[in-house]
């Protein structure tokens, strides 16, 4: 008697080049039971093929535009929590790791070493696993012993989701105008989250919210 095959985990991969992309799309394609099914250019298209798509797991950037990497996880998970999310990173950094665990991603992935552990992280989140690179595991102990020593916790994030949502297209370049209407919200709505942010972050103006963007990962220089 025959035993069919398994199916593939159907795979969104969400990655603003075109060339990374591709260079991940022949990683995953390689192997047996994992299939790209579907690809998006930004955070925003990567949303509405993951709703719109039979898919299982999505790889997301973490620095998209439109909407970050972290930004669509947060939206994903509370609109479609049985999907699987890894996030795909050039951002060896503490902050994005907890950042991403907070907005439902399993696993955390450099693109420096993707052709080595990607294929791992994939099948560890089908499986309900969480996924590090050893070297995040080895820093993220160190961390929790120092901040415990220390008598600190870990910090939360300073911005709320949506004032993120608004740095992004602020630092984008975008007008209060094309922002309200992006976000479907007021323009006054706009201005008190700008000012707000200003206040939080002791910035100074539109320069400094688009370098502190910058910075942040929430868009690339």
């Amino acid at each position: 008697m025959r035993v069919a095959a398994p199916e593939a985990i159907r795979i969104l991969l969400a990655d603003d080049h075109a060339l990374v992309r591709r260079g991940i799309r022949l990683i995953l394609d390689s192997k047996p039971g994992l299939k790209v099914v579907a690809e998006a250019g930004d955070g925003k298209e990567a949303v509405d093929l993951a709703l719109s798509t039979e898919i299982d797991l999505a790889i997301l950037d973490i620095a998209m535009p439109r909407m970050t990497g972290l930004q669509a996880a947060r939206e994903l998970s509370a609109r479609r929590p049985d999907l699987r999310i890894l996030m795909l990173t050039m951002y060896d950094n503490e902050q994005y790791f907890f950042q991403a665990l907070r907005a439902g991603a399993a696993g955390y992935v450099l693109k420096s070493v993707a052709d080595r552990d990607l294929v791992e992280a994939c099948h560890a989140a089908m499986r309900g696993e969480p996924f590090l690179y050893p070297g995040a595991v080895n820093a993220l102990i160190r961390n929790y012993l120092n901040r415990a020593r220390l008598g600190q916790t870990i910090p939360e994030q300073v911005l709320t989701t949506r004032e993120e949502e608004v740095l992004k297209l602020v630092a984008e370049g975008h007008s209060s105008k094309e922002i309200a209407e992006t976000l479907f919200i007021s323009v006054k709505t706009v201005e008190r989250h700008r000012a707000n942010m200003l206040q939080k972050l002791g910035l100074r103006d539109r320069l400094e919210l688009a370098r502190y963007a910058i910075r942040v990962g929430l868009i690339e220089p």
